[in-house]
């Protein structure tokens, strides 16, 4: 698609991720997580609750509170599924599937 988009910026096609567009422009800006919130990232989605992954990265709930909350406004995303979803999309964790798989309590 040719036009411009609402900053009159030239606008030269759509990059799909997942059920949003954006634009080219748009989509090849690089989505940098710091080592720390790829941790919480990491711990959130083998599902851990944000007190387990404090726990286990020795800092306070609302340390990894505040790790979760940059990681869905840089991933604009408003939920632990989302945020993982987009992150394994994007490349920016791998994606290792555990159907059936039960993590140690």
């Amino acid at each position: 698609m040719e036009g411009e988009n609402r900053e009159g910026k030239k606008r030269t096609g759509w990059y799909f991720v997942g059920y949003s567009a954006f634009t080219i422009e748009r989509a090849h800006r690089a989505i940098r997580l710091t080592k720390r919130e790829i941790e919480v990232l990491a711990l959130i989605a083998q599902g851990c609750s944000s007190k387990e992954a404090a726990d286990a990265l020795v800092v306070s709930k609302r340390t990894v509170d505040f790790h979760l909350a940059n990681i869905y406004d840089k991933l604009q995303v408003n939920n632990r599924v989302q945020a993982f979803r987009a992150a394994t999309r994007l490349g920016l964790i791998p994606f290792e599937p555990t159907f059936g798989q039960f993590r140690e309590a």
